[in-house]
């Protein structure tokens, strides 16, 4: 079986799907090639610090993350979503933006020794109150990154996130020569989010206007929903970093951390230049149930077709590649890394389906579903504690899945699709990536054992990857074809 090719668009539809090829590509050329700096700079940085230096910082963001989502208010959501707001009522939004920056920033330098005190780490206040600067800093970036979203200028955007993905890299490997140890990720972070500010204000500045409670009413309520759905979705995505702070400390909490990376990594990059162009498109056509089954289909099938193999490696080959890459103090992580990286594998495709009920206006739901699902989720990862990082891992793939059944339903109905296309879609991709998991562990059980384990590192890779090209990739050749003289054709188009 091949991969299904999609619905043919409409010539009024065509202009989308080049904005929505367009902003792919160049979102991904772009984060590709800081990807190269960034994974370079991870593995420098393991011997330059230590797994408490990632954990004390972990600690951090841990709140910090909640924080962001607060002062964030779901406005660039409602900038993007909603096709009725003025210039007058951005200016106002942006004044919001700011205000919540000021006040988040305010609050943070409040909570840090109390979140000091908490995970019980001295070290902790300092590095809360010098990144609570980074919430003022964001304030900035929040309506000139939501405009350049819906005007579909996606590829001022890939420039601002490469740039500041490279100095943020940079940044790091700099102050950890220098001896700032887990300094080093903190100084790194503000001086990477402070250059994106300016970059941003240059490519998309914006007036502000002093905020209005009847003009803002229609765009308030839609971010209050969307701030309650992420605030859960916060909750229950970190619970797992709180509770092995908490039970485990910053050993166990720093190999957690780095696992959780390395099987994020590869996923979270493909999924995150996929989304940060489907929200604007999916608003563009929020209202051509057709037109957006087609466009999830067929964004759905390019993500898992790169996603599934990346996760399932990394998964197979978690120990050599932790032993390796990082080196025997980091073999906590093993254990943790390939349960993850089977999690990760899951969640980069459902990432598309809160988006599609956004653009539908179904926020309500969508806030609902967050908070149950972090009503569910942190007891798993309790119970899992039990029996260490690896136990805390055990949670994300036995629980999540069970909450991911209703957001499918829900989605399907809203815009009439069958699983039955849906499934039809991932399966070229699932079929490739099984046959390419039994090839993997074929290999280890009758050619690799006894050899030296960066030979058995490489050659797994590359019989992962033949396999997976013979099963997947070879009977997609036509549409990979069509997709790439596609992507190659948007890059070189003027945006």
């Amino acid at each position: 079986m091949s991969l299904p090719l999609p619905p043919e668009a409409s010539p009024s539809n065509q202009p989308m799907d080049r904005a929505l090829v367009r902003g792919i590509a160049w979102t991904g050329a772009m984060k590709w090639t800081a990807q190269v700096v960034t994974w370079g700079g991870m593995i420098v940085l393991a011997r330059l610090l230590t797994p408490e230096d990632y954990g004390l910082v972990g600690m951090a963001m841990v709140y910090l993350g909640f924080v962001t989502i607060l002062t964030e208010f779901g406005l660039g959501a409602s900038i993007v979503t909603i096709r009725t707001l003025s210039k007058d009522h951005v200016a106002q939004l942006n004044t919001v933006a700011l205000g919540l920056g000021v006040v988040g920033a305010f609050v943070t330098a409040a909570a840090a020794i109390p979140l000091g005190r908490f995970f019980r780490a001295p070290e902790l206040p300092w590095v809360v109150v010098a990144l609570s600067s980074t919430f003022i800093i964001a304030s900035f970036k929040i309506v000139p990154t939501a405009l350049l979203q819906k005007q579909l200028r996606f590829r001022a955007l890939a420039l601002v996130d490469a740039g500041a993905a490279i100095l943020f890299t940079i940044a790091n490997i700099v102050f950890a020569v220098l001896g700032f140890r887990y300094w080093a990720l903190v100084l790194g972070g503000i001086t990477s989010n402070l250059a994106a500010a300016l970059t941003l204000s240059f490519y998309q500045g914006h007036r502000y206007a002093w905020p209005r409670r009847g003009d803002l009413g229609p765009a308030m309520r839609f971010s209050n929903d969307v701030l309650l759905g992420r605030i859960a979705w916060y909750f229950y995505s970190n619970a797992d970093f709180t509770v092995a702070g908490r039970m485990l400390g910053k050993g166990l909490l720093g190999a957690y951390t780095f696992a959780w990376t390395i099987a994020s990594m590869p996923v979270e990059k493909i999924t995150s230049l996929v989304t940060r162009v489907t929200p604007a498109v999916f608003s563009r056509v929020q209202d051509d149930l057709p037109e957006l089954r087609r466009i999830l289909l067929n964004v759905t099938e390019g993500l898992v077709f790169l996603t599934l193999p990346a996760a399932l490696g990394i998964g197979i080959v978690a120990d050599d590649l932790v032993l390796v890459v990082l080196g025997a103090d980091w073999a906590p992580a093993i254990a943790p890394l390939r349960l993850l990286a089977l999690y990760a594998s899951l969640r980069s495709i459902v990432t598309l389906l809160p988006q599609v009920l956004l653009a539908r206006h179904d926020t309500r739901w969508l806030r609902w579903h967050g908070i149950v699902t972090a009503i569910v989720l942190p007891f798993g990862f309790i119970v899992g504690a039990r029996w260490g990082a690896m136990g805390i891992a055990m949670g994300w793939i036995t629980v999540y899945p069970l909450t991911v059944i209703p957001l499918y339903v829900r989605a399907f109905t809203k815009i009439d699709l069958r699983f039955s296309v849906y499934l039809r879609t991932i399966w070229p991709a699932l079929r490739g990536g099984l046959l390419m998991v039994g090839a993997v562990l074929a290999a280890r059980a009758f050619l690799l054992p006894g050899w030296p384990r960066p030979a058995s590192l490489a050659t797994q890779v590359a019989i992962g990857a033949a396999a997976y090209g013979l099963f997947a990739a070879y009977p997609a050749r036509k549409r990979i074809r069509t997709l790439y003289q596609a992507a190659r054709a948007s890059t070189n188009a003027t945006p």
